[in-house]
């Protein structure tokens, strides 16, 4: 048994080198210290040992249970304070550090809002709409005929329901233009923010769900000429007193006459480039001066009243601001891009 406990002794001071951290300080205690570990095994056998014997043999024993114990009590001491010391050092009085990254903005939105301050600081208000309608308030009130060709401009979501068979999801903000008329007496000074809906392939400059921003003007004796100066006012707080503006005659059912608003191509500056479709102008907005006949449909005297209305993406004007040459950027919560406008 000399001979064993000689090799246990080497061996219990080979592990002893070999302990480098917490983790293999406890293998170590399960292999010596335990009931079942190696130095127990020896005092279990210490029985069979010759009388004479025991008394050498137990004092070497407890020698090497000695060295084990005192060794595991040191250095766990030793593991126990240097945990205690790395606790100490933190400062719990300190504020938590924000581990999540706070949100924004969307791009849309933060367009929007911009939007409808500069119209509230020129005395518009803002009215709003449900986005399922009927055909009247979509286009029959609109100076939709039920074959105009007209509605053919505009490919439309319909909605079953069981109540009615003209129901769907409005394809302008025009609809709450009808709305307002009927509820409010001119005059009328109001824009319409909100969604609509057409049923268009989805590519780099149009999508099939959309926002848009109409505006509407209703009193006595309201020119087109003021439709331009609203107009321009607005296009140059937004896009800059630099960019060049130019009316085109166009046609709307519920205007007359209509006119396109275009806009010097912010990418080339006017040279001419694939977003542009090479012509060095894009289309920001329709307008014109509201049609008699959607003023008779909305009870408002046409010879008494007139008035103008105008209409834009609020995407366009997104990337019209930005330089984004791709609608779909927008709405692909790509956080590189998002984070861009904090």
């Amino acid at each position: 048994m000399y001979s064993e406990l000689t090799l246990l002794r080497a061996e219990i001071e080979r592990d002893i080198a070999l302990i480098t951290d917490e983790d293999s300080l406890e293998q170590f205690k399960l292999k010596y210290l335990v009931k079942k570990g190696a130095i127990q095994g020896f005092i279990e056998r210490l029985r069979d040992v010759p009388k004479e014997h025991k008394p050498s043999v137990g004092k070497e024993i407890n020698a090497l249970r000695s060295l084990a114990e005192n060794f595991y009590d040191e250095r766990k001491t030793s593991y126990d304070e240097r945990r205690k010391a790395h606790v100490e050092l933190i400062d719990v009085s300190l504020p938590g550090r924000r581990c999540t990254p706070l949100g924004s903005i969307h791009p849309i939105q933060q367009t929007l809002d911009r939007c409808i301050t500069i119209f509230e600081r020129m005395g518009f208000s803002v009215a709003e709409g449900p986005d399922v309608e009927n055909d009247y308030y979509n286009f029959g009130a609109l100076n939709f005929a039920p074959d105009h060709p007209a509605r053919d401009m505009q490919d439309t979501f319909f909605v079953r329901s069981e109540k009615a068979d003209d129901i769907l999801l409005r394809t302008h903000t025009s609809s709450v233009q009808i709305r307002v008329m009927k509820s409010q007496k001119p005059p009328i000074r109001s824009i319409m923010p909100g969604r609509v809906y057409r049923n268009e392939t989805v590519s780099a400059r149009s999508l099939a769900e959309f926002h848009q921003l109409e505006g509407l003007y209703i009193d006595r004796n309201v020119t087109f000429a003021e439709l331009k100066g609203t107009i321009i006012s607005f296009a140059k707080e937004m896009y800059g007193g630099n960019s060049k503006f130019r009316f085109r005659p166009s046609y709307f059912p519920f205007t007359e006459p209509s006119a396109e608003v275009d806009i010097s191509c912010y990418l080339c500056n006017g040279k001419g480039c694939r977003i542009c479709k090479y012509s060095g102008w894009l289309e920001i907005c329709g307008c014109g001066m509201v049609h008699p006949n959607v003023l008779k449909n909305c009870d408002i005297d046409p010879e008494e009243f007139s008035g103008y209305a105008f209409g834009f993406g609020i995407e366009r004007v997104t990337l019209l601001r930005t330089g984004i040459d791709d609608i779909r950027l927008l709405y692909e919560n790509d956080v590189r891009l998002l984070n861009q406008f904090r």
